[in-house]
């Protein structure tokens, strides 16, 4: 498999923007989530076979797509009337940090750029996530869209970023694996944009042609 498509004059750089799921971390935790052991979780409660809460939920889940409210930990509490953030915690063994960010992060920490996480990860998650990959110390800013109650999906999350947290889109490499925010970001004028080709250990790498597609983030070289 081609591990990466990332060409990038790095002297052209000065602001790095890092998504979380799925970039940083493997997106099998979350799939699982919500694929797998929210559904079962749901069904114990509602008296329902797992596959039945499955049938329950998607179209939920389908209906908030690219919206705020599907990151909002608080809103699912409230739709489904679980506490999402303690079920979220119960499988926390699965957070994991794809391979080759430790390392990447190191070398940027050694660069003389502005490193910031930029995740539509809710505030509750996004702690647990920290807590457990312990990666807070890596960035300069830790940045969830729900502090401009805006997702990444809409163009103008990225107006009221640069307000808050100002750099030069023409000099900012920005990497995240939902195309989605890709398009918007370009949209809005970010110069480098890259996606990943395998957020998920547990599903086939992606062809991606829109966009220069990371294979690995081993032997990126700040």
């Amino acid at each position: 498999m081609k591990q990466n498509d990332l060409k990038i004059d790095w002297n052209d750089i000065d602001t790095v923007l890092l998504d979380m799921d799925g970039t940083l971390l493997d997106l099998h935790y979350d799939d699982y989530f919500w694929q797998e052991y929210l559904p079962k979780r749901y069904g114990e409660v509602n008296h329902l076979k797992t596959e039945d809460a499955k049938r329950v939920l998607e179209p939920k889940f389908k209906a908030m797509e690219g919206t705020l409210e599907w990151y909002c930990l608080d809103f699912w509490s409230d739709e489904l009337q679980m506490n999402i953030p303690e079920l979220k915690a119960e499988v926390s063994h699965l957070i994991a940090i794809h391979d080759g960010v430790i390392q990447f992060l190191e070398s940027l920490q050694k660069s003389n750029k502005k490193v910031f996480l930029v995740t539509n990860a809710h505030e509750k998650v996004l702690e647990l996530k920290m807590e457990t990959t312990k990666l807070a110390h890596m960035f300069d800013q830790i940045i969830s869209s729900h502090q401009f109650n805006l997702p990444k999906e809409n163009p103008e999350f990225w107006h009221k970023l640069v307000d808050k947290h100002f750099f030069d889109p023409e000099k900012t490499l920005f990497i995240d694996d939902n195309l989605e925010v890709l398009r918007s970001a370009k949209v809005f004028g970010i110069k480098h944009l890259v996606t990943i080709r395998k957020p998920s250990s547990h599903k086939p790498a992606r062809n991606i042609t829109e966009f220069p597609a990371l294979g690995s983030f081993f032997g990126i070289e700040v």
